[in-house]
């Protein structure tokens, strides 16, 4: 029983939009939980380690350890924290827009992120890693704005703040990161600026992590 009610942990590292995702969750869910950083940059990868493997054979962030459990996944844990902890809930109840979400969710999380994560761009190579990550983030993107046109209210479906929004804004910090510029996308920059200043959005920064460099801030 001790390890259920012990205090979530979740490995994460500063910059990995996976892990933001489920950060937001935790934050909008408000359930107090302690990070431990995985750095993905040190040298050998502290992620590719014998001791994280057995947290996550992926070798990737995030991973929590909740209820006497370790998930991996991102997406798999917020379904997780939704279904466990139903206040504030990050899907609708409508069964259209519960899809419209999962649709948002997997384009970025399947079609966009994956292609420019750390693993892909190293084995792209430095030369090219940039025009990679930009052409599949504006291919992504321009779908997204498309689904957004059809559904989003004040954010990306309706006017309540589901798991699309938790995708959405790690993916247009990525976007920034690789300069690909946002204009073309007015519905993704609109939300994004509705949830710069939401505290869950914030606390969940990748610059106010304990592993965030000092430079980075700058």
């Amino acid at each position: 029983m001790a390890s259920i009610i012990n205090k979530p942990v979740l490995y994460s590292y500063w910059r990995s939009s996976c892990s933001w995702r489920v950060r937001i969750a935790l934050q909008l869910k408000e359930i107090p939980y302690e990070v431990r950083s995985v750095s993905l940059i040190k040298a050998g990868g502290e992620q590719h380690s014998n001791e994280y493997r057995s947290v996550n054979p992926m070798e990737q962030v995030p991973a929590l350890q909740i209820d006497g459990v370790t998930l991996v996944e991102s997406m798999a844990i917020m379904h997780y924290l939704d279904e466990t902890r139903p206040q504030r809930p990050l899907l609708p109840r409508d069964c259209i827009k519960r899809a419209k979400v999962r649709e948002i969710c997997e384009v970025i999380a399947s079609g966009i992120q994956p292609l420019q994560n750390l693993t892909v761009l190293i084995y792209v190579g430095e030369e090219k890693k940039n025009e990679w990550a930009k052409h599949w983030i504006k291919r992504g993107f321009s779908a997204v704005e498309k689904l957004l046109s059809a559904n989003a209210g004040k954010y990306c479906v309706g006017d309540d703040i589901t798991m699309a929004d938790c995708c959405l804004i790690p993916q247009v910090f990525n976007a920034r990161r690789f300069h690909v510029d946002l204009r073309p996308y007015p519905t993704i920059l609109r939300i994004d600026r509705e949830l710069e200043n939401h505290p869950a959005f914030i606390a969940s920064h990748p610059n106010q992590q304990p592993d965030c460099p000092p430079e980075a801030t700058k």
